[in-house]
């Protein structure tokens, strides 16, 4: 749980950031014309009708307030946040004063994406040593929505006794991937029987981190290369695995455990089971965030490509991490980040935090040089490229990525729901052509030998991982 943001006041000056209320102008004012003209006029009945406001006034302030309200913000202890599921958050208000907030009037900002459904107030333990106070709050829970605005956006009253600290809690669900702040939340504060207010006490957010929701993905064992020792691949070398290869002649080096006595008396030679060598791949998602399209519906709305892209390198990363594979992470773009290959529970940790700060960079200049290198990109490596190709500097990257030797799958990110523009003249015309000359793009991919496929969870790999694992063993013409 965050601890409190508590705001910056000045002890040297106890009254500062408090200010007199109309009220008391009010007050003064009616007090001393009162007095005045019974004075001027001899009249008593003026300086009685007087003495009640000059001393209710003089009573309400007999005790001013000397600190500011304390605001923080606080996050649910909930664990990890996924798209779709519940929020908790909680801005709290706390009395260190020596008087009681009469009135306290609290707001906060919530980012659309956390979609607060209930509102209300919950009293909480005593700060500064002071004792809990029981007295009732004045704010009520607010259920659902209120004009197609967030709950937290409403203004919220109470109460805070001394010594006391009072919470709003908010609670709603998660609707989008990302770092979402809750807050800034403000108070401000009437003592003194409204006669005094207090400036407007505003605290920093608090960002909650909502993990992208993994959509189901499977890939067959089949891989084009396999660059480790050991791992979970059924590799198409020789060597102490689980897969069998055939019986061959028995040679110096072969395991005695490995002959087949079947066979070698059969043969009268000593024969051994030949097997395929288990092996870890290394396995490189690169995220094209050079453009992005469509709009972003939340997790139970239309997706845009960059929605699909973070959901299915989570998926993609997710499904090779527990097979035992390596991992890493590039994005192509002029941020040129990059998360260092790895394998295990950890790496999966980090690659969801690592994908909460995917954004789209629109830049002029070709990335490629900043982004790639021999150092980065195994030559044994599967690089599984999630690009819309709406840029022709993606297409030309795939391009440069399989003359290099690499293994690329291309996976199309572009949503198949993106409707034709409506508007006169000639774009509906202009979008068509696009489309037909993305086709052209796609088609000379697949010339250059990159296979390009649409992302659809489950098995949208399979078939081109087996076709990309059949070329890697095939035959080189002319020794290349």
């Amino acid at each position: 749980m965050t601890g409190p943001t508590v705001p910056s006041a000045t002890e040297a000056e106890p009254a500062a950031g408090w200010a007199p209320t109309p009220a008391l102008g009010r007050a003064v004012l009616l007090a001393g014309l009162l007095l005045v003209a019974g004075v001027l006029l001899g009249r008593v009945d003026l300086i009685v009708l007087a003495a009640p406001f000059a001393l209710g006034t003089a009573y309400a302030l007999r005790r001013r307030p000397t600190a500011l309200p304390q605001v923080w913000i606080t996050q649910g202890d909930g664990g990890p946040l996924v798209e779709g599921g519940d929020v908790a958050a909680t801005v709290s208000v706390g009395n260190p004063d020596t008087v009681d907030y009469d009135l306290v009037v609290m707001r906060s900002r919530v980012s659309p994406w956390l979609r607060i459904d209930r509102a209300g107030f919950a009293r909480d333990e005593a700060v500064d040593g002071g004792e809990p106070s029981d007295a009732p709050s004045t704010g009520a829970p607010v259920p659902g929505q209120n004009g197609g605005r967030s709950v937290a956006d409403r203004p919220f009253v109470t109460s805070v006794p001394v010594g006391a600290a009072v919470d709003l809690e908010l609670a709603g669900k998660a609707l989008r991937w990302g770092r979402h702040p809750v807050g800034p939340a403000g108070a401000r504060v009437a003592t003194a029987g409204g006669l005094l207010v207090s400036r407007a006490v505003i605290t920093e957010p608090v960002r909650v981190r909502v993990y992208p929701r993994t959509e189901p993905f499977e890939a067959v064992e089949a891989m084009p290369r396999a660059a480790g020792l050991v791992g979970a691949h059924h590799s198409r070398r020789p060597g102490e695995g689980g897969e069998l290869a055939g019986v061959r002649v028995f040679a110096p080096g072969d395991r005695l455990r490995r002959i087949d006595w079947r066979v070698s008396l059969r043969a009268r030679q000593l024969h051994v089971a030949a097997t395929l060598s288990d092996r870890d791949a290394e396995v490189v998602v690169l995220l094209d965030v050079l453009a992005e399209a469509g709009r972003s519906g939340g997790v139970a709305g239309a997706a845009s490509v960059l929605d699909t892209t973070v959901r299915a390198t989570a998926a993609i990363a997710e499904h090779y991490l527990h097979r035992g594979d390596r991992v890493s992470l590039l994005e192509y773009g002029p941020a040129a980040r990059r998360l260092r290959p790895a394998a295990g529970r950890r790496q999966y940790l980090t690659v969801l935090e690592w994908l909460l700060d995917v954004r789209v960079h629109a830049s002029a200049h070709e990335p490629y040089d900043q982004v790639f290198g021999p150092q980065l990109l195994s030559s044994d490596a599967l690089v599984v490229v999630l690009t819309p190709l709406l840029d022709e500097r993606s297409a030309q990257m795939l391009a440069r990525l399989a003359r290099g030797g690499r293994f690329v799958v291309a996976v199309d990110t572009l949503p198949t729901d993106l409707v034709s523009p409506k508007d006169r003249g000639w774009a509906e015309v202009a979008y068509r052509l696009w489309r037909l000359d993305r086709e052209i793009m796609i088609g000379q991919l697949r010339e250059h030998g990159v296979p390009v496929v649409r992302w659809a969870g489950a098995g949208s790999l399979d078939q081109v991982l087996r076709d990309v694992a059949r070329l890697a063993t095939a035959p080189r013409v002319g020794g290349r």
